[in-house]
């Protein structure tokens, strides 16, 4: 228990400057990402990764509230799943999508739907899209870590941009769109979104703002200057260190 409070305490004091301010009605946002980070209910492989991930500043730049909803697309093993059930709470919904055309691959549905069916985190609820990567309802944010790259490099230029409508019409107008990825050099533009698993965040940008969204700003809290962002991201000189970038975009409203 002194662990928890300890943590909850450190995450509490890294947000207090980057969290969005509570709305009416006494929502503290800053509180709910600490006790997100510190719940017990967390692997202890989930948690080692905290120091590189950074999830308290993540939460708080992304900006998302208790009581809010959140689609997060393909969540793999669900790092931010529980995480970001635990910030929106017992009021909120968090819709984990995993498209139909990727239930035959357990990596990505089976972590979740474990997640989903602890009743430590019942406000998870696992979707299966088969069509359009949307939730059943609007949402306030749409969040996706670490995938943009592979549908453009699976699937194409066409089913990137089918992504950013989506992402569009899952949210309610003002809603948040969150996109982390790996980094590529200035210039590869998509050239190793398949090869090295890497995407320039100049083409990320330029896409969503094209489905309508407007660049809300971009945090440098996942940057490591020490990736020189040309090895595939699971290299073991850096699997786990890349360099990211994280941006946020709003849907206008």
């Amino acid at each position: 228990m002194l662990r928890q409070l300890v943590i909850a305490a450190g995450a509490l004091a890294l947000v207090a400057c980057a969290t969005p301010a509570p709305p009416a009605g006494g929502v503290n946002a800053n509180a709910a990402i600490a006790m997100a980070v510190a719940d017990a209910g967390r692997p202890a492989e989930d948690v080692a990764k905290d120091a590189v991930r950074k999830p308290s500043g993540t939460l708080a730049f992304a900006g998302l509230l208790p009581g809010q909803s959140v689609a997060e697309i393909l969540p793999g093993g669900g790092y931010f799943t529980r995480l970001l059930s635990k910030t929106v709470g017992p009021n909120g919904r968090v819709y984990a999508l995993v498209p139909a055309s990727a239930m035959s691959f357990p990596p990505q549905i089976d972590p979740v739907r474990a997640i989903a069916s602890d009743p430590g985190y019942a406000n998870v609820f696992v979707e299966t899209p088969d069509g359009p990567i949307q939730p059943s309802v609007p949402v306030d944010m749409v969040f996706t870590a670490q995938n943009y790259h592979d549908i453009h490099g699976y699937f194409g230029a066409e089913a990137a941009a089918a992504f950013n409508r989506a992402a569009f019409a899952s949210l309610k107008p003002g809603g948040t769109y969150l996109v982390i990825d790996h980094a590529a050099v200035a210039g590869a533009g998509t050239s190793g979104a398949r090869s090295i698993h890497r995407i320039e965040a100049s083409v990320v940008k330029a896409e969503v703002v094209a489905a309508g969204f407007v660049f809300d700003g971009e945090s440098s809290i996942l940057a490591n200057t020490a990736d020189p962002r040309t090895a595939t991201v699971f290299d073991p000189s850096i699997r786990g260190r890349t360099d990211q970038f994280m941006l946020r975009f709003r849907k206008p409203g």
